[in-house]
This record gives C-alpha cells, sequence and structure tokens, in this order.
C-alpha cells in the first residue's frame, strides 16, 4: 500500500494505545463526512451551472435572440413537427411569377437589320412575330414635391374687420414636412425597426427628403399623440374585453438607464400594450384584463393570479420546453417527462380534431383518459425525483409539482376545445418587436416616454398588420388624420 504524507501507516496505528486511536478514528469520520457534505454541495453547483449552460430557447422561456449562433447547428432543437412538408412550395400551391404590364412607359424595338441567310437588308418588312421583355426598375429619386399656403386676410369694407384665411390642419410652422414624409419616417424608424441615424439616410437617399436626425428621432412621438387622440386605444380595450379567449404577456425593456416591463393583451387581430413595472397594478393599468370574463392565455408568471373573474390556461408550449429540458439532460430518469410531452400533443391533436368537427367538449373516455395518464405521469414524476439532491432532481419535483397543482390551467385548452389556446405563441409573436427594437436601438429607449411611445405606436400599427392593412397605410391614414380603427373582434364571415 502506498505511504500518503500525514497519513499513519498500518504498523503506526496498530502500535497506538487505543485511546488514541479511538479518537483518530472519530477525527476522520469528522473529515469524511465534511468532505462528502462538501462534495455534494460542488456537484448540486455544478449540475446546477450545467443545466443553465445547456438552457436555449427550446428548453426555456428564453427568447430565440439569446441564442449562440455557434450552438444552433447540430441536433433538431425545434417543438414543431417534422417532416410533413418539404421545403419552398407546396404541392397546390398557386406560383407567383412577374408578369408583363399592357402599358409600358417606355417601349424600345430592336427588327433585324439584314438577313442572316443571304444578308440582305430587311427594312419595310412585315413583323412576322415578335417577343416581349420588359425591366420594372426604380427611378432615381426625384427632387421633394414643395406645396406652398397662403393664408391671406382680408378686411370688411363694411365694418372694418380683418379676417385671415384658414390654413388645413396639417399646415402649422412656416416650413414643414407633409403627411407622405411623416408617414414614410415614421414607417421606418416604428414600423421595421431601423435606428434614427439610419433611417434618416434611408429617406434621403430613396425619397430626396433632407431631414434631420432630430426630426426623425420625433416622429414616432408624432405618431404616438395621433394614435392616442384618435381613440384606437379605447376602441380595442372594448373589443379585447369581448374576447371569448386573449393572449396575455409581458416583456423586460431598458429604459433611461432601468428596467421597464410592456405588457400585452391581444388576439389574433388586436393588439394593445402599454408599459409599467411587473406588478399585478401595471398589469390593470393596461385596463384590459380587469373584470375580464373570458379566458387568458399565459405563461406561469404569478402576477396574473389576482384576476379571478377569468379563467386561466398555461401555455403548453412552455411546459413542453421545460419537459424537453429535463428529458434532454437526464433521459433515464426523466422518462415521465418525455411521456407527458407526448399527452400533452396527443392531446392538443385532439382537441384540434373536436374544433375542426365543431364540437364544444372531448368525448367524456377521452378526456377521462386524458386526465387519468396525465395524473398518472405528474405523480410519477414527483415520485422519482423526490429524494435525489440534484439540481435537476429539484426541477423535477418543481415542474412535476406545477402539473399536479395546475391541472385546471394546464388541461384548459382540453376542457375548452372551442378555444385555440393551447399556446400562447399568438402574444409572444406580437411582442416580440420589443426586443427586436431594443436591439436595433443599443440596447435601450433613452427615455421612459420613448417606450411609452413605441408600445402605443406598436399596437396600432400591429393591429393594423393583423387586418391586412400595410403599415405604411395604416401611417398615411394617421398622419392625414384619419386614424384607422379595427372594425370588429375579428373579420365578419
Amino acid at each position: 500500500m502506498p505511504v500518503v504524507p500525514g497519513v499513519p501507516s498500518a504498523e503506526e496505528l496498530s502500535a497506538l494505545p487505543a485511546a488514541e486511536l479511538a479518537a483518530l478514528l472519530a477525527e476522520a469520520y469528522r473529515l469524511i463526512g465534511e468532505l462528502t457534505a462538501q462534495n455534494e454541495r460542488l456537484a448540486a453547483r455544478v449540475g446546477q451551472l450545467e443545466r443553465q449552460a445547456g438552457k436555449d430557447s427550446s428548453t426555456s422561456s428564453r427568447p430565440p435572440s439569446s441564442d449562440s449562433p455557434y450552438k444552433k447547428k447540430g441536433a433538431d432543437r425545434s417543438l414543431r413537427d417534422r417532416g410533413k412538408r418539404r421545403p419552398g412550395k407546396q404541392p397546390g400551391s398557386p406560383g407567383v411569377t412577374m408578369n408583363l404590364v399592357d402599358d409600358p412607359d417606355e417601349r424600345f424595338e430592336f427588327p433585324p437589320a439584314a438577313c442572316c441567310g443571304c444578308g440582305a437588308g430587311l427594312a419595310g418588312e412585315p413583323v412576322l412575330a415578335q417577343r416581349r421583355h420588359q425591366v420594372t426598375d426604380i427611378a432615381p429619386a426625384p427632387a421633394p414635391k414643395v406645396t406652398e399656403y397662403v393664408a391671406q386676410a382680408r378686411q370688411c369694407p363694411g365694418c372694418g374687420t380683418v379676417t385671415a384665411g384658414e390654413l388645413p390642419a396639417h399646415v402649422r410652422a412656416r416650413a414643414s414636412f407633409g403627411p407622405e414624409t411623416c408617414a414614410q419616417a415614421a414607417n421606418l424608424t416604428a414600423g421595421h425597426y431601423i435606428p434614427v441615424y439610419r433611417a434618416t439616410l434611408l429617406l434621403c437617399q430613396l425619397a430626396g427628403v433632407a431631414v434631420s436626425t432630430g426630426w426623425m428621432a420625433g416622429v414616432r412621438g408624432r405618431a404616438a399623440s395621433l394614435v392616442e387622440a384618435s381613440g384606437f386605444t379605447d376602441r380595442v380595450r372594448e373589443l379585447l374585453k369581448t374576447a371569448p379567449a386573449l393572449h396575455a404577456d409581458e416583456t423586460p425593456a431598458r429604459a433611461a438607464g432601468g428596467t421597464r416591463y410592456v405588457h400585452l393583451a391581444c388576439t389574433a387581430y388586436l393588439t394593445c400594450m402599454h408599459t409599467g413595472d411587473r406588478s399585478a397594478g401595471a398589469i390593470d393599468a393596461g385596463g384590459v384584463l380587469p373584470g375580464y370574463q373570458g379566458v387568458i392565455v399565459r405563461d406561469g408568471y404569478a402576477g396574473y393570479g389576482h384576476l379571478t373573474d377569468a379563467l386561466h390556461a398555461w401555455c403548453g408550449v412552455h411546459l413542453l420546453r421545460d419537459l424537453k429540458g429535463l428529458y434532454d439532460f437526464e433521459p433515464a430518469q426523466q422518462q415521465w417527462a418525455s411521456q407527458m410531452a407526448g399527452l400533452l400533443i396527443q392531446a392538443r391533436d385532439a382537441a384540434s380534431a373536436a374544433r375542426q368537427a365543431g364540437q364544444s367538449v372531448l368525448d367524456a373516455a377521452v378526456l377521462d383518459g386524458l386526465v387519468a395518464r396525465y395524473r398518472e405521469l405528474a405523480a410519477a414524476g414527483l415520485a422519482a425525483s423526490l429524494y435525489r439532491r440534484t439540481a435537476t432532481a429539484r426541477d423535477a419535483r418543481r415542474i412535476a409539482r406545477r402539473f399536479l397543482g395546475f391541472e385546471d390551467l394546464i388541461l384548459r385548452f382540453a376542457t375548452r376545445p372551442d378555444l385555440d389556446i393551447f399556446s400562447n405563441n399568438e402574444a409572444e409573436r406580437t411582442i416580440r418587436p420589443v426586443k427586436v427594437q431594443q436591439r436595433s436601438s443599443g440596447g435601450c429607449w433613452r427615455t421612459i416616454e420613448g417606450l411609452a411611445d413605441f408600445a402605443l405606436v406598436q399596437s396600432y400599427l400591429s393591429t393594423a398588420a393583423k387586418w391586412g392593412l400595410s403599415k405604411l397605410d395604416a401611417l398615411r391614414d394617421l398622419f392625414n388624420g384619419r386614424a384607422w380603427l379595427p372594425p370588429g373582434l375579428e373579420p365578419a364571415g
């Protein structure tokens, strides 16, 4: 046996008196206990760090933009079903091609100069056939159109009163840019999230209008003021309160050196955003959710718990990500997570089939079978990790207890198959421009008011886009004094 420095050999131990040997053993057992506890703590910490490092948008609620570009290759990370459709144009889908126009702006004819056989001239000979080709291009930006409005004053010959003429509503300053310039500028900054300086350059180059960066920086605030004055927000709130189900979400945003939150309530055709902190009071400040009596589709944030007038539905995609994260890290110990994910997908498909068939409830036997299997898997997941002390086991216990404690919320999509409420993807897609704008603008808004303006204008543009109206046309209507308003909860028919 090799000699370990500081550790007595077997001969030395056998020569020790019983009392000293007992004391030495007691000290050894104490050290072993301390080292074992330390090893368990370090192992748990390593497991926790490995779990955090292994998380991405496919195994957690992180946005896809937070994923490293170097880790996206390799294994399939998407929760979407694969293999059902090939990339590109689908069979039966109408093709899209560039067609010839009947009245081109210019036309050039290229007849043959001479016969390719004998070389005889062909001038004046009749045309037997011709083949048309067209090239569509952009003309250089013309000089901007300047319109002068002259407010004249005239004196009444009878009473002597001097009366000035009334200018159009959009004419205020002595020199200003018109509604089309404002709409194009707002489309760049608010519609396409282009930073102010680059938007200024683009407008100058593409439209020939020499605006300043200061003017460009203020155009979103002007748009927000017009949206607020139009009654758009009140109209959307009124409609959202009548929706049978709506989606809610919130996301942090850096503004004025701190963290604020953008809150969202939306449907497939309506968007209402506002800003605040993450409290229940800030959620209520949007004016949509307090007193709402439909179904709120959301993630697991507890801040929505005070909205007791409504039923709640837990986003199934969030749950699938959490289950995938458990199974990917410990496939042998977390079989229940894979089986629970399969059950949720099976229940989703059953609810979708019932909805397409016009059924408002699932068949009782099908629903009872799904619920029984759900409870069995959740209980098995808790039991499998109940006495394990790793970081993944703690996550497994937390998620299993979530499935046991929030069964009604999680299975709402199955008990209400008449509503398409399995996921909260509608809210996540709608609120994503907050992150896009933040990234393109240096990671923050300079002022809290700027963030509030963004939320207001984005509500207007998002709603218009959901109804099939282009953002530019919606902004044209806005700056021309006839702001677009949604005609209803959803398109008729």
